[in-house]
């Protein structure tokens, strides 16, 4: 039997050209797994973004709990919403005064003043809170308008997000969201049209997104063996109906956001209104009266449409507005401080140049917002005799 002596120097170089050949490698097929996802420029940019974030609120949190934070939390975190820069509060919602009392008993106050009954188990915050109600009246608005007031973190939860093309992802990405609610609490995790991700499971679920859904209700009732967190999970749909029955159960306090009335309308109305230049004929009670069945988005849209239509008039009239600059010329070649203009030209020429001043917001604007609105609606088959609170 032939061999083959080998000196000692020899095996050495041989073992480095094998560690070198690994090393190269392992590297070379990192960097091509790492770019051929297609959501690795994504995954950056929310770690980027969510490092933003936490770093707004690391004076109130522990540095430890921030540097602990895996890469599926800080995808999570780029959701996050810091309660001083949500806009939204209980001024900014009109009509629905009973119902934010009652979401001010149950929830904001035991978060805001545990201390007063710190020996009592039932004198808590729910762990679910569910917004129902047909769309654009409110839900989302209360969800905020309650983070702010309780001063609690907000994840506005992007179902898009917990989605993975690789097996396993999905699982770990929902497990992050409530592991970094634990970290950052008290904490609101916001989960808009609900229905659309914890809907009754079937057999025809995917086994991926059953999985999600499973892993997610477990871990949402495994925060009831924690007594001192403080994490609420809120959601909103405009079909409860089709929520899991589990899901239901974990949602015990349930607030219905109905369509607003004649009187809630009214004081809608005015508090959209509120900021802007409107004609002291504008009537709010008429104009509550014909928008029977309207949303309190619809409202707004009507408003801004009107507001609309004011500059709408003066920009149509392109005769009236070359006499205005004609009259503006002239007055700036004369030397004169101001002048007047064409008749029908609401305005003042000063300094050369002319002032309008911002045009009220009139009846007839609002009419005439609220009659394409509604022509638009009855086309669609949107808005009817028969509207129903629910979708």
């Amino acid at each position: 039997m032939s061999g083959v002596n080998l000196t000692r120097n020899e095996v050495v170089q041989f073992v480095l050209r094998i560690s070198l050949l690994s090393i190269v490698t392992y590297y070379s097929a990192k960097w091509l797994i790492r770019n051929l996802d297609p959501s690795n420029k994504s995954k950056k940019k929310a770690i980027e973004h969510a490092e933003d974030i936490l770093r707004k609120l690391s004076p109130s949190m522990k540095k430890s709990a921030l540097q602990n934070l895996n890469e599926y939390e800080m995808v999570i975190a780029s959701h996050l919403v810091v309660p001083e820069n949500i806009a939204e509060s209980w001024d900014s919602i009109a009509g629905l005064d009973e119902v934010c009392q009652e979401i001010k008993e149950s929830l904001v106050f035991p978060v805001c003043h545990r201390d007063m009954f710190a020996g009592s188990a039932l004198y808590q915050p729910p762990k679910g809170v569910l917004l129902y109600g047909p769309p654009g009246c409110g839900k989302t608005l209360i969800a905020k308008a309650t983070a702010k007031e309780a001063g609690m973190r907000f994840i506005n939860l992007d179902v898009a997000m917990l989605t993975d093309k690789w097996y396993g992802e999905s699982q770990k990405l929902a497990s992050a969201v409530f592991t970094l609610a634990v970290k950052i609490q008290p904490c609101i995790i916001f989960i808009d049209e609900i229905d659309s991700f914890l809907r009754a499971r079937n057999s025809s679920d995917h086994e991926a997104t059953a999985m999600m859904k499973t892993q997610f209700m477990m871990l949402w009732d495994g925060l009831n063996t924690e007594s001192d967190s403080t994490i609420i999970v809120m959601g909103a749909t405009n079909r409860p109906q089709d929520l899991d029955k589990a899901i239901l159960r974990r949602m015990p306090a349930q607030f219905h956001i109905g369509l607003p009335s004649e009187e809630q309308r009214q004081k809608i109305l005015r508090l959209i209104l509120q900021n802007e230049k409107v004609a002291p004929e504008v009537d709010y009670a008429d104009l509550a009266r014909k928008t029977n069945g309207y949303s309190g988005s619809d409202l707004k849209e009507i408003c801004r449409n009107a507001s609309v239509h004011r500059v709408r008039n003066l920009m149509k009239n392109k005769e009236m507005m070359n006499a205005v600059r004609a009259a503006a010329n002239k007055a700036q070649e004369n030397g004169t401080a101001s002048g007047s203009l064409p008749n029908g030209c609401n305005g003042v020429v000063q300094n050369g140049g002319v002032d309008f001043g911002t045009p009220a917001i009139t009846m007839e604007d609002l009419v005439e917002s609220l009659r394409s609105m509604k022509h638009s609606k009855y086309t669609t088959g949107v808005l009817n005799d028969a509207r129903i609170d629910l979708d």
